[in-house]
């Protein structure tokens, strides 16, 4: 692996990450979310054509994140709607058609009232974002940095875990998107004005 590359601007917002403590929700790869369980979160790796995934960092508080979040009344139960509208408001981004990569037992229920659910996870290609703006939701601006899956997993503060979803995610996205399997290990932000993204999928 060759040296990664990033701009001051980049190592100064990268040296206030702080990184979450892990949850130990259960991974369950490939397996569909079971009749019951109600799916509560849906979050997303988005992958740009030469490997890399949308990170977004808090820049008041230096908590990274993927793309995604809680499920609403207008998405009509459907995760896929969920991560669409979400990846839209947070990153102000556009994504292709999502692919359902598993999901994470909540069995504490911390997003569900106390009561166990799932947080599902998906991957899609993104297209393009538009100009930096505010989630209407939190009013949070957030910082958009494209960053080999491995390395998105360092930020998150993932750990073992993150690493085997990230693993699904890249094969996936790999049959699926057409991405290469070694990601460009470039850290890039994303321009304030937008940017768009070629694909062939």
């Amino acid at each position: 692996m060759g040296r990664i590359e990033y701009s001051a601007e980049i190592a100064e917002l990268l040296g206030r990450v702080r990184r979450r403590p892990t949850a130990g929700w259960p991974w369950r790869p490939g397996e569909g979310v079971p009749e019951g369980l109600p799916v509560k979160q849906s979050w997303g790796w988005l992958f740009v054509p030469d490997g890399r995934v949308l990170t977004l960092v808090n820049p008041k508080d230096g908590v990274v994140s993927l793309p995604g979040g809680s499920l609403e009344p207008e998405d009509g139960g459907d995760p896929a709607a969920a991560l669409a509208r979400e990846a839209a408001e947070e990153a102000q981004a556009v994504i292709g058609a999502p692919h359902y990569l598993g999901y994470l037992y909540d069995r504490v229920g911390s997003a569900n009232g106390g009561h166990e659910c799932a947080r599902v996870r998906m991957t899609a290609a993104l297209r393009g974002v538009g100009p930096t703006a505010p989630d209407p939701a939190s009013g949070r601006h957030y910082r958009r940095l494209l960053v080999a899956p491995g390395l998105a997993v360092e930020l998150l503060g993932w750990g073992a875990p993150g690493l085997r979803q990230a693993r699904v995610a890249v094969a996936t996205a790999v049959v699926r998107l057409g991405v290469p399997a070694a990601a460009n290990e470039t850290i890039e932000e994303l321009p304030p004005g937008g940017a768009a993204f070629l694909s062939g999928r």
